[in-house]
């Protein structure tokens, strides 16, 4: 019997098969563009893991609805279930819970796969995901300690516990942790990224803008997600030593300079954006520039994190998207989501305090973002992205200081 690269039973036979599923392993672990090599190797084969991964990928894309490519493959997946090993129909079983929209369905699946085969990485990387956008950031750092053993010789798995630790504020586990991982692999994105929010967490500025700039030689086949938010870490030491036009430039360079349809690219765009206004700069047509591809967002109520970035940019641009995507926002107040709570005490109350910002209401955003600030975990993100409403909410301050008498 086969095994993957990571030591997995796999049921193909057909080494192409094998070489695209091996490749999308490593790049999905470490945000290489090779990852998406499994399209085309699903595309000529009927096998059912390389088609359900490539129907992962799919969701992954966070396109705001369901990729019609992403049921093609489940499709495509579904012919040859019957000749799938036990591991692979659970994970088939994530992908139609990922096409349903059924959270929790997909971490219970995860957690019988991640039980017995504790070497999955790739459904210990998806599994985070999920835990990551929806706040479960102790979950997220548990299911990745029970992969301890039986990884622990793989660099990526050092880079998962590490960001969970960063994210369940044990910075001094983070930072042991990322550094495992770069001893066994200086080039793991997801360490480096995690070391950087240890560095900015604990005010290390000089020692993350070092260590940053060293890395990013290495940067440049990394997937557009991952090259644009290590720059955009860079971007905030920058900031943070009052570098305006530094950090502008790597706005300008690399952040707003891959994959502009990306989810992640734009709202790494809109938060760089308000951090640079926020510090003085003058972004000029940059706001219009990016509603441009924001614009197709106008319907998209994925979720709260995602679509609170879209609407500032939106919003910030004049965009009459932006008036759409509100009213999207203000009718989720009475349905029964999966995530209803957090749009509930954060998504609704923010959106509307965005708003009257904007409109230079600081009264009514005060309201809104008071109301919406202590819960402003359930919405994901990590700590460093969702300063950025914490960033907001300081100007909102410092508005009514001079309106006062």
């Amino acid at each position: 019997m086969s095994q993957d690269v990571l030591g997995n039973a796999v049921s193909t036979d057909d080494s192409r098969a094998l070489k695209g599923i091996n490749a999308f392993i490593l790049g999905y672990l470490g945000y290489d563009l090779k990852l998406v090599d499994i399209l085309g190797v699903a595309d000529q084969s009927d096998d059912c893991l390389a088609n359900t991964y490539a129907g992962l990928l799919w969701m992954l894309s966070e396109t705001g609805d369901i990729p019609a490519e992403a049921l093609r493959y489940r499709d495509r997946a579904s012919t040859s279930f019957d000749r799938a090993l036990p591991r692979e129909k659970l994970l088939f079983s994530v992908l139609e819970a990922s096409i349903a929209e059924d959270p929790d369905r997909i971490i219970a699946l995860t957690d019988t796969i991640l039980t017995e085969w504790p070497r999955d990485l790739v459904t210990l990387k998806l599994r985070q995901y999920h835990d990551f956008i929806r706040g479960r950031f102790t979950d997220m750092l548990a299911i990745a300690l029970k992969s301890e053993d039986a990884a622990g010789d793989i660099a990526a798995l050092h880079g998962m516990l590490a960001f969970g630790f960063e994210q369940c504020h044990d910075l001094a586990a983070a930072e042991r942790s990322a550094r495992s991982a770069l001893e066994m692999d200086p080039s793991e994105p997801w360490a480096q990224h995690a070391l950087a929010h240890v560095f900015l967490t604990q005010g290390r500025i000089e020692e993350g803008i070092a260590f940053l700039e060293e890395r990013s030689v290495g940067w440049e086949h990394l997937t557009s997600f991952m090259y644009t938010h290590l720059w955009w870490h860079l971007a905030l030491f920058y900031l943070a030593q009052g570098r305006v036009a530094d950090a502008l430039d790597i706005y300008d360079q690399h952040c707003w300079g891959r994959e502009r349809s990306f989810s992640q690219d734009q709202i790494g765009a809109v938060s760089l954006l308000v951090r640079l206004e926020l510090a003085g700069a003058d972004v000029g047509q940059r706001w219009d520039d990016l509603a441009e591809w924001l614009a197709p967002r106008q319907e998209d109520v994925s979720q709260p994190f995602l679509s609170l970035q879209y609407l500032y940019g939106l919003l910030k641009a004049r965009r009459p998207e932006g008036g759409h995507l509100l009213q999207r926002i203000e009718n989720l107040s009475d349905k029964n989501l999966p995530d209803q709570q957090a749009w509930t005490l954060v998504g609704i109350p923010l959106a509307r305090g965005l708003k009257a910002y904007l409109d230079h209401d600081p009264v009514t955003a005060q309201r809104y973002f008071e109301a919406a600030l202590p819960h402003l975990q359930d919405i994901g993100g990590s700590h460093a992205q969702r300063d950025l409403f914490m960033q907001i909410h300081k100007d909102i301050v410092r508005q009514l200081v001079n309106l006062s008498p």
